[in-house]
């Protein structure tokens, strides 16, 4: 689910929409102050200066007619939509005043001829008018209707579909699927209760048949690392709970999120170029650090707390969280085995430049984890854009899952290019490199990930991508060959 940068609010795509609009503290409502008052001058207002465009169309108002309306903090909101409200409130006030001048100032002769035009422009547009009015009274009939009719007044409904026709090296065509239905429900504009149903066709792909042949320790369902094929691979057909979440903002700057399915991918490790598997990549070694988002609980989901700290206006932000996969399981419980806390410092000096530092401390299949990562990202112009992820962590005690001690330091690194308006205007294309799992440890080779992608869109609902991803030493095993993998990715969103 994709960055745009990493705190676009739009609901580009479900999980991104998602994402941001639940932590995001810096998306906070304006002020909703309907009531409008008069004011004697134009200077009394705090957001119109000489300069604007318009300042001399509003000082005539109030010296020809003493009429100027404003809102009761003495600013005018120019450049603000105004409800149907506002816009009687004004208008009304404005008619009583020019009565008033015309009833008590006949021999003003700029009054007279602004009378003049106004009962000629009334009596030209007459018919228009009565036809803007029927208009208006038959929209505000179809907004009842659909007002009376809708999925709910506090939620909205929202579903991505993403399909993949799939082949390469050693494996026959297959068709992958998946989809999410997500419903965003906020109770007071300050908060996001997410619920997301996810199902699939237990799709497989080339990548992921090779990696399953051996222990599957870097496959997108790794012991180890999600860095297989495609992401969306192996997802359960039937309608399963993937995500649970609300978000609250105790302040402006600081929400907090509580929930029983969460993913860490949701809160840290954004990247703009990379964090999207139904926009841009599609493995999981380029949309997150696999030292810093743990598979086994990323994959899975599980209960905990999230925290971002963002003030406005400032170059720094904070995040945090603590999830625990079995987290309702009696036998582990919150403080269990495959349990994740992170933290992650974001510093952006500029629109171009954004640098996070991570530390994540984990217990998986009772091996002791804990990582150090780095992530940047650079935008060299409004179409083209670099990112890098790296980490390096320390893998203690014996692993139950390959039944063996671990005494292991690994590194991880990936680094990538995104490129839109390539050839065709609105299309996004990226390529990317990147090693998930360096170390001699564990196999007797570097498995190495190479993806390149090209977006199209088709229209505000539809895209299709080619993809074409190749995969060196396999699950770090130089036994098993290279393999190649083409995929045609389609994504309907809804």
């Amino acid at each position: 689910m994709q960055s745009q940068p990493n705190s676009a609010p739009v609901f580009e795509s479900v999980g991104t929409s998602i994402q941001q609009v639940a932590i995001d503290p810096s998306i906070t409502p304006d002020p909703n102050l309907n009531t409008l008052e008069q004011l004697p001058s134009v200077n009394e207002l705090s957001d119109v200066k000489p300069s604007d465009w318009a300042y001399q169309a509003l000082k005539s108002l109030i010296e020809r007619y003493g009429v100027l309306s404003a809102y009761p903090n003495r600013t005018f909101r120019g450049n603000k939509p105004m409800t149907r409200y506002e816009f009687a409130a004004a208008l009304a006030a404005t008619l009583d005043k020019v009565e008033e001048i015309l009833a008590n100032a006949i021999g003003d002769e700029y009054v007279r001829q602004d009378a003049i035009t106004i009962r000629r422009l009334q009596k030209e547009y007459a018919v228009i008018l009565d036809e803007v009015r029927k208009r208006i009274d038959t929209t505000e009939y179809k907004a009842a209707q659909l007002e009376a009719n809708q999925f709910s007044v506090t939620t909205k409904l929202q579903g991505q579909h993403v399909s993949g026709i799939t082949g390469g090296s050693s494996a026959n065509s297959t068709i992958v699927s998946r989809t999410r239905l997500n419903l965003i429900t906020s109770f007071n504009q300050k908060d996001v209760l997410v619920t997301q149903l996810e199902s699939g066709n237990n799709g497989g792909d080339a990548v992921g048949q090779e990696q399953r042949q051996g222990f599957n320790l870097l496959g997108s369902n790794g012991l180890f690392a999600n860095a297989g094929g495609l992401d969306y691979t192996d997802v359960e057909s039937n309608f399963k709970l993937r995500r649970l979440y609300y978000t609250f903002r105790p302040q402006n700057d600081l929400a907090v999120t509580v929930g029983t399915k969460m993913s860490p991918r949701d809160f840290i490790d954004k990247n703009s170029y990379a964090y999207d598997e139904a926009i841009d990549f599609s493995s999981g070694v380029f949309l997150n650090n696999p030292l810093i988002i743990q598979n086994q609980i990323d994959r899975v989901g599980g209960a905990g707390v999230a925290v971002v700290w963002q003030p406005q206006n400032s170059q720094f932000a904070a995040r945090g969280l603590y999830i625990a996969a079995d987290g309702n399981q009696p036998n582990q419980g919150l403080w269990g085995d495959k349990r994740q806390a992170s933290v992650e410092v974001e510093y952006a000096p500029s629109n171009q430049l954004k640098l996070k530092v991570q530390y994540t401390n984990a217990q998986v299949n009772d091996t002791d984890i804990n990582a150090l990562g780095f992530n940047a990202e650079y935008r060299l112009d409004r179409n083209t854009g670099f990112f890098g992820r790296v980490g390096y962590g320390s893998y203690q005690g014996f692993n139950t899952a390959i039944n063996r001690n671990l005494d292991a330091h690994p590194l991880s690194w990936a680094v990538g290019l995104q490129k839109r308006n390539l050839v065709i205007p609105g299309t996004l294309a990226g390529v990317a490199v990147g090693q998930p799992f360096v170390t001699g440890d564990l196999g007797n080779a570097t498995q190495t990930n190479f993806e390149a992608f090209y977006n199209l869109k088709l229209s505000d609902n539809i895209s299709v991508t080619p993809i074409f991803t190749v995969v060196t030493n396999p699950d770090n095993d130089k036994d098993n060959s290279t393999i190649w993998q083409t995929t045609l990715r389609t994504v309907f969103s809804f």
